[in-house]
Formats: structure tokens, C-alpha cells, sequence
């Protein structure tokens, strides 16, 4: 479903990713895990073509992004895989003037182009899925961080992605708040959902992943499944993440 083969990316010379490789199959759970400043978001955001990347290739099914394509070919393949990939952000990034209903309608109307009536079916299903769909009126300032982070999961659901790239979804909400959007997002795992999460919750990590990617300074250090990674860890980086998340 995803593959990410030898990913190289600099900001202003300074190198954030030196060789990133890893592959998710269909269905699989990926949580990236990483100290502050490991490279965690910024391979998030080269995966949906928000960032450029010098050297690589990232595929999302059959659809390849080299390097060496040419600046139209690469914003059509681009494109093409922000149909197949949402993206969840740290911050919401609601749309303040429309409501939490049309927050979820407005991509399938005008980028998919489907009927409004169509696109507010499917809404509410979503709505009534991360436990929202009380609220289709309400307008992003009258809802809990919780709340809106979990509207804008439906949001990037609308889309009927392949691929969820989650970028710390729960930084700076409270623990009950945070519980809320991971108790969503164990939810979609649990229904074959393929994800990919950057995340510091260890326990969801443990819980949820099928495999845990563990980076450092810009390389994939340590990967395998929850138990092999997390209660057996062969890297140095690995257990002094680990001892910090536990203190």
C-alpha cells in the first residue's frame, strides 16, 4: 500500500531524512515513532507532496513519485495520491465559517464533484462514526479540541482515502480529550483502515500498530512488530526513547 525507498530530504543544507525506507501492506498500522526533530513530520508531509525531497521514491499502490519527474508530471502524480491519502494534522485546521457538517462536505462536492445530497449522506455516517454526529450544526469554536480533531477525521474519511497519515493528532489536547481520538482511531484500525501514525503514545502504539517504526536522526533505526520493538529493543536510540517516555 505504501512504499518509501531511500528518502533523502535537507532544509537549508541541513539534513532531516538520510535514507528513509519502510512499506506498509493493505491494512497495516504504522507507528512512527522518534525523539523531537527525528524527521518524523517531515516524512509525513514528503509521503502527501506537501514537502519536495531530493532523493527517493514514495509510492502509494501503483502510483510512484521519483524524483526525476518533471514538475507537471510530478504535481499529476501528486494529485493522484492526495486522492488516495488523507492526512490528519496536529492543529485542526476547520474551516471556521462552515459547519462541522459542511467542514465534511466541501472536498467531495468540489474536488470529487460529488451531489451535495450524496456527500451529506456520507457526512453523517462519518459524523455518527467518531461520535459527532450530534453536533452537524455546530460551528469549530464551540467544540473541544477533541471534538474538532475528531471532525477532522471525518473530514479526511470523506475522501475515502486508501492511505491515513496521522501527524501527532493528539499534541496539546488533554489525556481525555487525546483518548477520545484514539479510541477513533483504534476504531478504524479495528475495520482494516491502513494508517500510518507519528505519535508519543507508546500505549497506542502497543495496542494499535502492526508495526512500530522507530527513527532517528533522519533513519529508520529499528522496525517490527509492538512486542519485538517495544519490550525488546535492540537499538541504543530505541531504549533511551523509550526510558524518556517512561520517566
Amino acid at each position: 500500500m505504501l512504499r518509501v525507498s531511500n528518502l533523502i530530504k535537507s532544509h537549508d543544507s541541513r539534513p532531516v531524512l538520510r535514507g528513509v525506507s519502510f512499506a506498509l501492506e493493505r491494512g497495516e498500522v504504522g507507528a512512527l515513532i522518534g525523539p523531537s526533530g527525528s524527521g518524523k513530520s517531515t516524512c509525513l508531509r514528503c509521503i502527501n507532496g506537501l514537502e519536495t525531497f531530493e532523493q527517493g521514491e514514495i509510492a502509494v499502490g501503483d502510483l510512484q513519485v521519483p524524483v526525476g519527474a518533471s514538475a507537471h508530471e510530478r504535481q499529476r502524480r501528486l494529485l493522484a495520491i492526495r486522492r488516495r491519502v488523507g492526512m490528519v494534522f496536529q492543529q485542526f485546521h476547520l474551516f471556521p465559517h462552515l459547519t462541522v457538517l459542511g467542514n465534511v462536505i466541501e472536498a467531495p462536492v468540489r474536488v470529487l464533484g460529488l451531489p451535495r445530497d450524496e456527500a451529506a449522506a456520507r457526512a453523517k455516517e462519518l459524523l455518527d462514526r467518531v461520535g459527532m454526529g450530534d453536533r452537524l450544526e455546530s460551528r469549530p469554536q464551540q467544540l473541544s479540541g477533541g471534538q474538532q480533531q475528531r471532525v477532522a477525521i471525518a473530514r479526511a474519511l470523506a475522501m475515502r482515502p486508501e492511505l491515513m497519515l496521522f501527524d501527532e493528532p493528539t499534541s496539546g489536547l488533554d489525556p481525555k480529550l487525546a483518548g477520545e481520538v484514539l479510541a477513533v482511531m483504534a476504531d478504524l484500525a479495528s475495520q482494516g483502515q491502513t494508517m500510518l501514525v507519528v505519535t508519543h503514545s507508546m500505549s497506542f502504539a502497543r495496542r494499535v500498530a502492526t508495526t512500530v517504526l522507530v527513527i532517528a536522526e533522519g533513519v529508520i533505526v529499528e522496525s517490527g512488530p509492538p512486542p519485538d520493538v517495544l519490550d525488546q529493543p535492540q537499538h541504543p536510540a530505541t531504549r533511551e526513547l523509550l526510558q524518556s517516555a517512561d520517566a
